[in-house]
């Protein structure tokens, strides 16, 4: 059985959400419950993320943007990305989380790693939010990672959105592979095909748009048979994963049809493409039971592998 960190906190909880909003704390308390009445809680290496620092935080996020967080106060900073009064320290410790797994496994403490967060991160640019996110959660992470010697990191998102932020803080790194399926036309209308990356980073962007309707047949093709060469052929140090469950076939804002064990299938494929360390961190999925059930088939692969 692998060492797997489960890396959550109730701080993450303290971030409010309107009503209507389908980014509420009940996410977490539904994966939990989940994973205690599935039994995996006790083979889990239950960890406390840290608080990451404002100068860790502008690895990725520029000062101006930081600036505008920490005194933006209750309110919309877009459409759909609310704070309320406590969440720039959910925000922090999101970041953290990833960090924090980034040093366990870098101790060798855990081999793997779950971060069970909120506000999610992955569309959060570097001078704005967007989409829910705040901070973008990985993108932090991985420049954390390579300041810790993890000098190739490989990015894959699962997610049904694209991932905008995350492309665009790395498309011209070629240190940084990032690599996407998502729901194409969707949210945020970033993502084509023909997007690979820019200058020294062309070739290090890959993305695998996904037509509504798309269930595990097509999914499975891709993680089968198209992501595992990139994988190899990069040679990552580690791989972080943006691990979004609105592509389940019961997610509200979803067009994309993947089962339980179409979750299954694309987990078990990430893994295997390498025998390095794995962080993911949550991003969507709004079915509050078809989220509790995706997380815990992602970690009963993760310690079983």
């Amino acid at each position: 059985m692998k060492k797997v960190g489960f890396i959550y906190d109730d701080i993450f909880l303290r971030h409010v959400t309107p009503d209507w909003h389908p980014e509420r704390k009940e996410r977490l308390v539904q994966i939990v419950s989940s994973l205690k009445k599935s039994g995996l809680w006790e083979n889990l290496i239950r960890i406390k993320p840290r608080r990451a620092t404002y100068e860790e935080i502008a690895l990725v996020h520029t000062d101006d943007y930081i600036s505008r967080i920490k005194t933006s106060g209750v309110g919309y900073l877009d459409p759909d990305t609310y704070m309320s009064e406590d969440s720039l320290e959910a925000a922090l410790y999101a970041a953290g989380a990833v960090i924090e797994a980034v040093e366990q496994c870098k101790r060798g403490e855990i081999e793997r790693a779950f971060c069970a967060v909120r506000p999610p991160g992955h569309h959060a640019e570097a001078e704005r939010a967007m989409g829910f996110c705040i901070f973008n959660n990985i993108a932090v992470g991985a420049r954390y990672a390579q300041k810790r010697e993890y000098k190739k990191v490989f990015v894959i998102d699962y997610d049904v959105h694209h991932g905008n932020g995350t492309q665009h803080i790395f498309e011209e790194d070629d240190t940084v592979f990032y690599f996407s399926t998502h729901e194409y036309p969707h949210y945020p209308g970033t993502g084509k095909d023909s997007e690979k990356g820019i200058g020294k980073g062309k070739g290090y962007t890959c993305n695998v748009p996904m037509s509504s309707g798309a269930g595990d047949k097509e999914y499975l093709s891709v993680y089968q048979n198209i992501l595992p060469p990139l994988v190899k052929a990069f040679e990552p140090d580690l791989i972080l994963v943006s691990a979004g469950y609105d592509i389940h076939r019961n997610d509200p804002l979803s067009g994309i049809r993947v089962s339980d064990e179409g979750i299954r299938g694309i987990v078990n494929s990430i893994l295997s493409c390498s025998s390095n360390p794995f962080i993911f961190a949550l991003e969507g999925g709004y079915n509050l039971l078809a989220l509790g059930e995706s997380v815990r088939i992602t970690l009963e692969e993760m310690l079983g592998d």
